[in-house]
């Protein structure tokens, strides 16, 4: 999938994805605190450098750093531009 924006160098673009808050006995909580959650896919992957091999590929989901990143927005949808080293994990499922 092409979203018309290729990273260079170890910077990886991604999109946020909604988090559901749920109770135990299974009621779906509204946002109110105002924050984003750190949850995200990898919607391109630049080709890395000798220093910092491109660990990450299209489709991974991910939990990065809280202050990461650059916000733009692009035909309408928002992304996230960053640092390979600013994402904490990759989920294995």
């Amino acid at each position: 999938m092409s979203i018309g924006i290729k990273p260079l160098g170890a910077r990886v673009i991604i999109e946020q994805v909604e988090v559901e808050k749920k109770t135990q006995s299974g009621i779906v909580l509204a946002g109110t605190t105002g924050e984003k959650p750190n949850f995200a896919t990898v919607v391109a992957a630049g080709p890395g450098t000798e220093d910092e091999p491109m660990e990450l590929k299209e489709g991974d989901r991910i939990v990065y750093a809280q202050y990461a990143g650059t916000p733009i927005k692009h035909n309408g949808v928002d992304y996230i531009i960053m640092q390979q080293r600013d994402i904490l994990a990759v989920f294995e499922d």
